[in-house]
Formats: structure tokens, C-alpha cells, sequence
């Protein structure tokens, strides 16, 4: 007869995916401080308005890829916030 084992129960499991989230978010949100860091040297090249014909396109595209980290991030936090903790 062949026994089954399990490591943990539904809480476990859980508890896993909430750090498995909460580790992504830190880690999405030191790259959003490295590209603003990226972004604020671009900007001190020509100047920090975005209207301006010689504002960087490397600064408009880094500015895209942390709004797009912010929104992400933003809604991993609204997940954690919503699953059941037990």
C-alpha cells in the first residue's frame, strides 16, 4: 500500500506564496529605485522636462518601465491584501 505524505497544510502553502509575493515586490521595487537613480541622470543630462524635443528617450523609456514596476507591484500588494490569511 502506497502512503501519501504531505509537507504542509493549506496555511503553508499560504504562507509560501504570500513570501514568494512579498520577495517579488522588494525585489520589483529596488528596480524601480534603479531606475529612477537611471532616470534622474538622464534628466541632469538636458534637464527634467519631459516636454522639452531634447528631454532623453532613454529617460521617457526608463520613466515607462518604472511606471510600469509601480503598477505591478501595486497590484501584487492589492493580491496579498485580498487572499484569505487562514
Amino acid at each position: 500500500m502506497k502512503h501519501q505524505y504531505h509537507s504542509g497544510n493549506s496555511n503553508d502553502a499560504a504562507g509560501k506564496e504570500a513570501a514568494k509575493v512579498k520577495a517579488l515586490i522588494n525585489e520589483l521595487d529596488r528596480r524601480v529605485r534603479l531606475l529612477e537613480s537611471d532616470i534622474a541622470r538622464e534628466e541632469g543630462l538636458v534637464g527634467a522636462d519631459p516636454s522639452n524635443a531634447a528631454y532623453p528617450v532613454l529617460a521617457r523609456m526608463l520613466t515607462a518601465r518604472r511606471d510600469n514596476l509601480r503598477e505591478t507591484i501595486s497590484a501584487l500588494e492589492r493580491r496579498l491584501l485580498s487572499e484569505p490569511v487562514g
